[in-house]
């Protein structure tokens, strides 16, 4: 990026973010830093807040790592700049790429490391592997630590033991995990309320949107974690969206006439709760990067009507979006289609427009399941649905699209 090109995307963000003060969605407990231009002018940078009960404060912004970071060091720096802190990757995203180029920013800039609240996950479960797997992450970073240390995608809270602790206390004493938690894309709320009742969860990335979070269940768990101290990552926050709704239109004009986007607007109502510490976005450009730091910086926050409005989008559109509950279609279902899994990689190709991470990971499942999944009876699986999705048209829809 030419000098002058960067000039035009620093004035264009704060154009955009409005004057750099701490917004109205700033609650008691969150705080805005600030960084120096060369000139000595002084800039606000994204807010924290606390992460649960550790006594480390994060971003609320998180940049997620899925992309391909080796190539984006600009887009690190310029991150880190703006007071994203919170980097979040796992070993498996981008076959290791995404953590290799955390490591070619450390080996570049060593001084940064201390700036930055660093999350990698596991995706193997037993103890001697997910050391195997911690070492390599460390090595690929180039670090000695990480400040966080997930499960990666668990949908049950029986996939973590007594083994899982006593490897969690063992990696702390040899400092090379601060803390220790897991993601997880179905089940959501058993496993987050499971996590509630253990002493040793220190953190919890979960899909948490504006489709989700009136849902008594997710309240709940939400409740349970906060009392706990768990530190909760909100991710999917898009929560997908259509047009084919009533409640569309009204929704981006009222969003436009407060000078944020759709995309912004579902970010902030995220924020509205306090307990939720972070967002993770995943910010593989500059345009991106910017909206998403404009509305965490921004100073109007969602109004009750718009909260309203999303909540009545949420619940006429509730058919078009997968809550996760895996549990409930996979009892139904006499073969083992993953239909959750499935779900999440269409929500990818269709929501996100990420055709090429959809497609890849559609590409995982056995050549068995691929050949069947468009021809699997769903009827008992859709009569028990509480989104009341299509299930077999999504899946037949998957097997032609992501082929």
């Amino acid at each position: 990026m030419s000098k002058k090109q960067n000039q035009f995307s620093r004035r264009d963000f704060l154009k955009t973010a409005g004057a750099a003060t701490v917004g109205s969605l700033l609650g008691a407990s969150e705080t805005m830093g600030k960084i120096s231009e060369g000139s000595g002018t002084e800039l606000a940078v994204v807010p924290t807040r606390p992460f649960g009960k550790t006594g480390a404060r994060v971003s609320v912004l998180s940049l997620g790592g899925m992309f391909d970071i080796p190539s984006n060091q600009l887009l690190l720096k310029q991150a880190l700049k703006w007071g994203v802190t919170y980097w979040d990757t796992a070993d498996c995203y981008e076959g290791g790429g995404s953590e290799r180029g955390i490591g070619k920013f450390f080996a570049k800039y060593p001084e940064n490391r201390e700036k930055l609240f660093i999350v990698t996950k596991s995706d193997a479960r037993d103890p001697r592997s997910m050391t195997r797997l911690l070492n390599r992450s460390l090595e690929r970073m180039k670090t000695d630590y990480v400040d966080l240390y997930f499960a990666h995608g668990i949908s049950s809270i029986d996939e973590l033991d007594d083994d899982t602790r006593a490897w969690a206390e063992k990696a702390k004493a040899e400092a090379k995990i601060k803390f220790f938690g897991f993601s997880t894309h179905s089940n959501m709320e058993e496993c987050m309320l499971e996590a509630a009742k253990l002493s040793w969860i220190d953190g919890i990335m979960m899909t948490y949107n504006y489709r989700l979070m009136n849902k008594s269940k997710m309240q709940e768990a939400v409740a349970a974690c906060t009392e706990a101290g768990i530190g909760l990552t909100a991710m999917k926050t898009q929560g997908g969206w259509s047009s084919d709704s009533s409640s569309a239109a009204k929704l981006v004009d009222s969003f436009i006439q407060k000078g944020f986007t759709d995309k912004q607007a579902r970010l902030k109502a995220v924020w509205e709760n306090p307990n939720i510490a972070s967002v993770c976005s995943q910010m593989p450009n500059l345009t991106i990067l910017m909206s998403n730091v404009a509305a965490a910086m921004g100073r109007t926050s969602l109004s009750a009507r718009d909260l309203h409005l999303l909540d009545q989008y949420a619940r006429e559109t509730a058919s078009n979006y997968c809550a996760g509950c895996s549990n409930i279609c996979q009892t139904a279902l006499a073969e083992d289609i993953p239909v959750a899994d499935v779900m999440r990689y269409l929500m990818y190709h269709q929501s996100y427009d990420d055709y090429d991470r959809a497609r890849s990971l559609y590409a995982r499942l056995s050549p068995d399941i691929r050949e069947r999944i468009g021809n699997v009876d769903y009827s008992l699986a859709e009569n028990r649905c509480p989104q009341g999705i299509p299930i077999g048209k999504a899946m037949r829809k998957a097997q032609k699209l992501l082929a």
